[in-house]
């Protein structure tokens, strides 16, 4: 991903040392950062086509409710040894990413 000035945002970490040009005068940098969910996976014909993780018969639906059970992940690891960190992470992204961003009128009281 090309930035403003120059290179590229990969390796520079958030936040970063702005530049010396980067803190003069009033600038608005849109940052957009495409998110990567290389461990979650699709196939029609696994799990009714949802998304798994690495093509396990693991959804991440699944993966979801367990940590929403396990909030220790020494636990949550040790009741799904298949799982790795990134797992967990990629499947709470990509269940953050799927989410639409925007209110709704609800009749909830």
């Amino acid at each position: 991903m090309e930035v403003e000035g120059g290179g590229d945002a990969v390796g520079r970490g958030w936040p970063h040392k702005p530049a010396p040009e980067e803190h003069l005068g009033p600038k608005c940098i849109r940052i957009e950062a495409m998110q990567l969910f290389e461990r979650i996976t699709w196939n029609p014909n696994q799990m009714n086509g949802q998304p798994c993780i690495r093509g396990m018969r693991l959804t991440v639906r699944r993966v979801v409710e367990a940590v929403a059970i396990y909030p220790n992940r020494d636990d949550l690891f040790r009741n799904y040894p298949e799982l790795e960190p990134e797992d967990v992470r990629q499947a709470l992204a990509f269940a953050a990413a799927s989410l639409e961003d925007s209110a709704t009128e609800s009749n909830a009281a």
